[in-house]
């Protein structure tokens, strides 16, 4: 069994090579081989990686297409039984790989596992997700009511901020930085790859819906814990940028998932009046104190 770790790099050398030294340096219960693709890179020369690491195989994709055109790349050259899809902004302290691995291998049904993530703060991220939807728009709006419920109602119910992220869950999505599935799942995707209508953002939204769709679970999976730098810049205008197109990703997968009708027309609402009321908010909490919220 082997896995085939996928890492895309785009302008960070430094937090990529210690994402793949980690990788190197933990991984030990499992046959691997890592993947590193480029998306043409200004920073330096994508030769210096395989300098560094001699036994990665190196893409040098001559364009920047993005994070799932990039992967699909990795994929292409892939020899594992599993794909595991890393971010470069992450860093592994214990062999995650081997673990998630292993408990993948032995549930068939499970198309995407998601691991426990922590951001270099040592806070909680909140990688287990359900879709957005209509009612979970207004519970988490109103979140008194959510917080009403026992916390194990709670937790299953909306997950993300709701869930403490310590058990074993199943839910509808899981974050792209941790994404792991078996080989032959991607064959089973519309197309036989990963779709690659996002540049960036909502694409593991949009995989593992489409997982669903071909009849597999999506596993949040608790019992490995890695780092996720989570390295975004945190000036207000680009993360107002960042948010509206995340929003606008948002819309386009309910669009795929609801169709264009009242109910899109009702969610659309309430979630582009909340998420730009909280963006507001976030920008102001942020020029006045110079805390970034999450």
């Amino acid at each position: 069994m082997k896995v085939s770790v996928i890492i895309i790099n785009y302008n960070t050398f430094r937090l990529t090579s210690d994402c793949i030294r980690s990788v190197i340096q933990y991984t030990r219960g499992t046959g691997y081989e890592i993947i590193l693709v480029d998306n043409a890179s200004t920073e330096c020369d994508a030769e210096l990686f395989l300098k560094e690491f001699p036994s990665i195989k190196l893409i040098k994709n001559p364009l920047n297409s993005g994070f799932a055109k990039g992967n699909n790349l990795g994929i292409e050259q892939a020899t594992g039984d599993y794909i595991l899809l890393l971010n470069s902004d992450t860093l592994l302290k214990e062999d995650s790989v081997s673990k998630c691995v292993d408990y993948l291998s032995n549930r068939t049904d499970i198309g995407v596992l998601g691991c426990r993530m922590l951001f270099s703060d040592g806070k909680v991220q909140y990688s287990a997700r359900r879709f957005r939807s209509l009612s979970w728009e207004l519970l988490d709006l109103f979140r008194f009511i959510p917080f009403l419920l026992p916390y194990k109602k709670r937790a299953r119910l909306m997950l993300g901020k709701y869930f403490r992220h310590d058990e074993n869950m199943e839910c509808d999505w899981v974050n792209g930085a941790f994404f792991l599935f078996p080989q032959r799942m991607a064959a089973q995707l519309p197309g036989q790859k990963l779709d690659e209508r996002f540049f960036m953002y909502g694409e593991d939204q949009l995989w593992c819906e489409q997982a669903k769709n071909a009849g597999y679970r999506i596993v949040f999976y608790p019992g490995t814990t890695i780092i996720h730098i989570n390295s975004g810049s945190t000036y207000p205008a680009h993360q107002l940028k960042l948010r509206k197109k995340m929003m606008q990703h948002e819309l386009e997968i309910m669009r795929l998932r609801k169709g264009q009708g009242f109910y899109f027309f009702l969610f659309r609402m309430i979630y582009v009046t909340k998420e730009t009321a909280r963006n507001f908010i976030k920008s102001v909490v942020y020029r006045l104190s110079g805390r970034r919220m999450r």
